[in-house]
């Protein structure tokens, strides 16, 4: 089944291992752009900085150990607020261990198949107590490119993605959007979905833009936004150039308009979605479901 997973990874001759992004892991990922760009801003309404927003993770990185989390284990974080979850879930990356999200997921569903009891709220008192913590932090374990980073819930079926998978997706949309750095960009989605993780955690925080709800230059959502996030593949081929078809498979965004992101490729047969590429998670929770959906060097979703 690794074999099968790693073909569909895979993009004509172009293996996973032979495109190289800008960094080695999520945490690596706030180290680097707080050395490069450390008094930019990314939080407009809160006036944090690359640097504010790093040192805010490293603290709660050290409130998630007294919190007996440990590295390389698997922790269910839960709220509403996305810059608490922002933080919390690089807060989670940065001291090793992989996020779980359950949506909309039965919870109950959600521990038994993550083998996961443990939960983790971080509230505005919590942030309170992290920010009076010393920003000193020496994590124990750092993840590898190809290690489980985050698992979230499409129905009962829960996927893995890889550190790879959420960096290669995010810089894939990333050239198709096009957004200079220090753009002001406003995420209307919900902090559950796959589509904020990239979209609205990741993606701004990758391409150095502010979040700005207010004056907004760009806005991404559901209806309405200068680009529309949009679940219902089956209809991918007819999407405008500017709805992002999102799929939990791939790591989140598949196409921007009915064009493939960069380093995908899609088709559709007999309403079957067809996908290849290094987005491809690293599959599913079940392996029933693994051998039912990789085949023929490919990933392959019913729609």
């Amino acid at each position: 089944m690794k074999k099968q997973i790693y073909q569909a990874q895979c993009i004509g001759n172009v293996e996973p291992i032979e495109y190289m992004i800008p960094y080695p892991s999520m945490r690596s990922l706030i180290e680097g752009q707080n050395i490069k760009f450390s008094k930019q801003l990314i939080f407009s309404s809160l006036s944090i900085t690359n640097y504010d927003f790093y040192n805010l993770v490293q603290k709660t990185a050290k409130w998630l150990i007294r919190m007996n989390v440990k590295p390389k284990s698997r922790v269910i974080i839960n709220g509403d607020d996305p810059f608490l979850k922002t933080v919390l879930l690089f807060g989670v990356w940065h001291l090793g261990a992989t996020a779980i999200l359950p949506g909309e997921t039965n919870l109950d569903h959600v521990k038994e198949k993550t083998k996961c009891k443990q939960q983790i709220l971080l509230n505005k008192h919590d942030f309170d107590a992290i920010s009076k913590l010393s920003d000193s932090f020496i994590p124990t374990y750092k993840p590898l490119l190809n290690e489980e980073a985050i698992i979230v819930f499409k129905g009962e079926l829960g996927i893995k993605l890889s550190h790879y998978n959420l960096l290669v997706n995010v810089n894939s949309i990333s050239k198709l959007l096009n957004l200079t750095s220090q753009s002001r960009i406003s995420i209307q989605l919900p902090c559950d979905s796959i589509s904020w993780i990239i979209l609205g955690s990741i993606f701004p925080i990758y391409s150095g833009l502010i979040i700005d709800n207010l004056n907004p230059e760009t806005t991404i959502g559901y209806e309405g936004c200068d680009y529309n996030v949009r679940y219902d593949l089956e209809s991918i081929l007819s999407f405008s150039k500017t709805d992002i078809g999102t799929c939990p498979e791939n790591s989140g965004c598949l196409s921007l308009g009915s064009k493939p992101i960069h380093l995908s490729s899609f088709s559709i047969d007999n309403n079957k979605l067809r996908i290849n590429g290094h987005s491809v998670m690293m599959g599913y929770l079940s392996e029933s479901e693994n051998q039912k959906s990789f085949y023929n060097k490919s990933l392959n979703i019913e729609i």
